[in-house]
């Protein structure tokens, strides 16, 4: 046994040369050693590198690049000095054009491997400012006492620790700029071996900071959090418990929202509430969803996972009537509060579980004449399985992740007689190998 685990531990930690002939859907390099497949963080296509085996599994290696031998010459200097040990943004080695390019090959290859279909049009890639974008997210937070300090941050690219971010380039600058200035606070705090995480989220007014306190806080503690709010305008919560418990601290009285010019649209949300990260690709995003389903002044249009109603309530101002369908109750009670706010008469909200039988849904009885779905990563494929689809001529898929994009794109061509009119990506997340996509199908 001593001798299998020597051999093993040998194994892991070996260092090789490597080509590497493409690019995975997680943003690290591909090659082959051996006949078997290595999956390199910090390599791109075309290049050579030096590895270091991290990882074994019976179908693939893992491996971290140490020298880049010959360069891609889409190979960039990545922005960030914590780039290659943080995890929120893998890509910046990879000119930014070159990166939609590799999430449009991403989106294509699992059309044609997954669905087994291939789209009439690729759509031009939709594109954004590539940094200062992130409005809504996670920061991890660790005290670390062989550091002295506590870190605040993304997860590293092992993910059992956090990045020790001085700056993140991605992350609204209002915040990005000050993750030091939340690092020191919390070390301040009598509880900072007790504070999990802070979440941030943004709209058009404050940034608010909501953080997970798993101990009561003390009267010192407090003060002190509330005196970071006043210094910084943030808007800073405590959530003690569950999403239900989150309770502002400073200023008593917040109100998030967020615009959608065109539309004469607001969207009011709560701290942990669901928004889109990126503001800018989601006004685009809408634009494009809503030109490709192409509502019409007598047509009711079908809105599935519609959370506050930030596709709903834009159709709303051409379609005859917009129902929307969500899983989540909270967001369903805001999405109608924001019908009401906006004016709205002709939306209407159900709260529903699309992943179980819809049959006794009042919703599903009503007759449609086109769908927008945004489902989360796990796709669709529940509820367009009991879907009435006889009367839908137009469909408009927005996705999150191209696999389930793909499964559910051949289910409705090879099930239920659609076709795959277009499809294209979306650079909602910048730098990071995440893909999100559109596609448009029609009778």
């Amino acid at each position: 046994m001593k001798n299998a685990v020597g051999r093993s531990r040998t194994k892991i930690n070996r260092e090789f040369e490597l080509d590497i002939h493409g690019l995975a859907h997680d943003g690290r390099g591909v090659g082959r050693l051996e006949g078997k497949a290595v999956f390199v963080s910090g390599a791109l296509m075309g290049e050579t590198v030096r590895a270091k085996q991290t990882g074994r599994n019976r179908h693939f290696d893992e491996a971290v690049t140490l020298e880049v031998l010959k360069a891609s010459e889409d190979r960039v200097e990545p922005r960030c000095q914590h780039f290659g040990v943080c995890a929120g943004c893998v890509l910046q080695h990879l000119a930014e054009d070159k990166q939609i390019e590799a999430k449009q090959q991403v989106l294509i290859e699992n059309l044609a491997r997954i669905g087994h279909i291939e789209a009439e049009t690729i759509l031009p890639p939709m594109v954004g400012d590539a940094w200062g974008y992130r409005r809504k997210g996670r920061l991890s937070v660790r005290h670390v006492e062989k550091k002295g300090k506590t870190l605040v941050g993304f997860r590293e690219l092992d993910a059992r620790f956090v990045a020790d971010l001085s700056i993140c380039h991605t992350v609204i600058p209002a915040l990005g700029t000050r993750l030091p200035e939340l690092s020191a606070l919390i070390d301040s705090l009598d509880a900072k071996r007790t504070i999990a995480q802070i979440e941030f989220i943004a709209g058009d007014g404050p940034v608010a900071l909501i953080f997970r306190n798993l101990e009561a806080l003390n009267d010192t503690d407090t003060e002190k959090l509330k005196q970071f709010a006043i210094d910084t305008g943030f808007a800073v919560f405590l959530q003690p418990g569950g999403v239900n418990s989150v309770v502002a601290l400073w200023p008593l009285e917040t109100h998030l929202e967020f615009a959608i010019p065109k539309y004469d649209i607001r969207l009011a949300f709560k701290p942990l509430d669901f928004i889109q990260v990126n503001a800018a690709l989601n006004q685009k995003m809408i634009d494009q969803a809503i030109a490709m389903l192409d509502p019409q002044a007598g047509e009711r249009v079908l809105d599935l996972f519609c959370g506050l109603g930030n596709f709903t309530l834009p159709l709303a101002r051409t379609a005859a009537s917009v129902v929307g369908v969500e899983g989540e109750a909270g967001l369903v009670a805001r999405a109608r509060d924001n019908a009401v706010m906006n004016g709205l008469t002709n939306a209407e909200f159900y709260a529903a579980d699309l992943a179980k039988d819809l049959s006794g849904e009042p919703w599903m009885q009503q007759g449609f004449d086109k769908l927008l779905l945004d489902p989360p990563r796990a796709g669709a494929a529940e509820v367009l399985a009991q879907m009435p689809l006889k009367n839908i001529r137009r469909i408009v898929y927005v996705s999150c992740h191209p696999a389930s994009l793909a499964r559910d794109a051949g289910f409705l061509v090879k099930e239920r007689g659609y076709k795959l009119i277009s499809a294209g990506v979306m650079d909602m997340f910048p730098n990071t190998a995440h893909v999100e996509s559109i596609a448009l199908f029609e009778k």
